[in-house]
């Protein structure tokens, strides 16, 4: 359901509130309580050249050179790729950092941080399926959650539904990525454990945000 202008004011007077008393937990992100800011919903404007976004731009620019350098190794554990693979990936607390900091938040910015992540599981799983560093059938049902996800997303913006992160969706995002990470430098059997809970995770994020979206239409 669309807020009303008085709804979306006092939003804005509730952020602006926040701004002004920038804590180390929401600097950090570890509280995102309260409501979206303004700029991120759907009828605000993309505002492209901001310093979040550079950041962001960055990390979306490292995913193809981490899948050439990882692709090209001799047995998918070299240093190079699992170094880019885990600054890309600790690159989205970075640009969170930067938007609570400067206030430049954008509708671009929190449509680009969850493609760039799921980009970036995809890549890694593509290395790890390749070289076979991880169970090749919970790689798929993994791929096959974030292809579902992603199609959901675009599902629910074009319906005009707003998606609120959960938190089982964001519990899962490091041990994922941590799992990946793990199984680049060859540590495979943490890196299974890691695999196993994140997956858990993730298709009980998207169950949740199924049943979201088919509540708010």
């Amino acid at each position: 359901m669309a807020r009303t202008p008085v709804e979306r004011a006092q939003d804005a007077a509730a952020i602006a509130g926040e701004r002004a008393r920038l804590t180390f937990r929401r600097l950090s992100g570890l509280d995102r309580s309260g409501p979206p800011p303004p700029e991120t919903t759907r009828d605000a404007p993309w505002r492209p050249w901001t310093i979040p976004n550079a950041i962001s731009f960055a990390r979306l620019a490292l995913i193809p050179a981490f899948l050439v350098l990882a692709l090209t190794s001799d047995d998918g554990t070299d240093v190079l790729p699992a170094i880019l693979f885990a600054v890309v990936g600790w690159g989205d607390y970075a640009d969170g950092i930067a938007a609570r900091v400067t206030g430049q938040y954008s509708k671009l910015g929190a449509l680009l941080d969850p493609v760039i992540d799921r980009a970036l599981v995809l890549a890694g799983i593509v290395v790890v399926w390749h070289f076979e560093t991880l169970p090749r059938w919970a790689l798929a049902l993994l791929a096959l959650r974030e292809v579902v996800q992603l199609a959901y997303g675009q599902w629910a913006l074009r319906h005009g539904i707003d998606l609120t992160v959960n938190w089982p969706g964001r519990a899962a995002v490091w041990p994922v990525l941590s799992a990946i990470f793990f199984a680049l430098v060859g540590v495979e059997d943490f890196a299974e454990v890691l695999l196993y809970i994140g997956i858990i995770l993730s298709i009980w994020a998207t169950a949740l945000y199924i049943r979201e979206g088919s509540t708010s239409r």
